[in-house]
């Protein structure tokens, strides 16, 4: 028998109380006892992310003259690049249509030969709450929009538990705008390809929180790795409070995940005043 879903069971919760309080939100102490003696359940989640860091606001380190033979490593996504496509100045100044309109017509890696669609983003452009993944997945890049597909389903169940419609009040984006062969994690240098778009995204939405979807966000925009260390701890980009947490397709591979993935979603909740506490 298929265990209940921890976001499936918390966006039950807010709509019995929405149906008797006429739209208003909240939840009772009975109803929190009630859901977290359900939901609480034991188990670890394996770490199954690891790469080397390469933040997308800082600019990698030259590498010291060595004695030693060492193994080649992936080159650094330079912090400074800018597109090819209007230059950096153009890119520095546009809106988010213009910025969206250089995406479309992006060829600066391998990765617009395969591609369908370029996928930008979606959702308020004046979102508080903005999440980041890593990139687009064969839905997604058959529909031009991030996260349409099975993670994308359980991405909007997560939004809807943390009380945000995911339509109207966040916004949603990708390290890459492209998918990668296979759904594999982008390459650093395509990485380093979209990184620039992605940033100027972040200025012109400039939220007060981000989420980080999985490792491939968290060692771009962070440069840190380990995912299962670094979830649940708050961290900084530009002035902008970053909470990394699991991507939603690893939570759909492992259950038990989502526990953990919840107690991060809701630190987030704590900044905007929607407080889930625990009885």
């Amino acid at each position: 028998m298929k265990e209940p879903d921890i976001f499936d069971d918390m966006i039950e919760v807010l709509r019995r109380q929405s149906e008797t309080t006429g739209g208003r939100v909240y939840v009772s102490p009975e109803v929190r006892k009630t859901f977290w003696a359900a939901s609480a359940r034991p188990g670890n989640v394996a770490d199954v992310h690891s790469a080397a860091p390469a933040p997308m606001n800082k600019t990698a380190p030259t590498p010291q003259p060595s004695t030693k033979p060492v193994a080649p490593s992936p080159a650094p996504v330079p912090s400074t690049a800018a597109p090819a496509v209007g230059g950096a100045a153009k890119l520095n100044g546009c809106s988010l249509d213009e910025l969206q309109a250089l995406v479309h017509d992006c060829r600066n890696c391998g990765l617009c030969e395969g591609r369908t669609h370029t996928v930008f983003g979606a959702g308020n452009p004046h979102a508080e709450l903005m999440f980041i993944g890593e990139g687009p997945g064969r839905d997604e890049d058959l529909q031009g929009e991030p996260f349409v597909g099975a993670a994308g389903q359980l991405l909007t169940r997560m939004i809807t538990a943390m009380q945000f419609d995911r339509a109207t009040e966040v916004y949603i984006a990708n390290i890459v705008k492209c998918r990668p062969p296979g759904n594999r994690n982008p390459e650093p240098d395509e990485a380093g390809a979209c990184l620039p778009y992605l940033r100027r995204q972040i200025e012109l939405i400039h939220p007060k929180v981000i989420v980080l979807l999985g490792a491939v966000p968290l060692k771009y925009v962070l440069g840190k790795t380990s995912i299962t260390r670094e979830r649940g701890h708050w961290d900084e980009y530009r002035g902008i409070r970053v909470m990394p947490t699991y991507h939603p397709a690893y939570l759909l591979r492992y259950e038990a995940g989502k526990k953990e993935a919840w107690a991060d979603l809701q630190e987030v909740m704590k900044v905007f005043g929607k407080v889930y506490r625990r009885r």
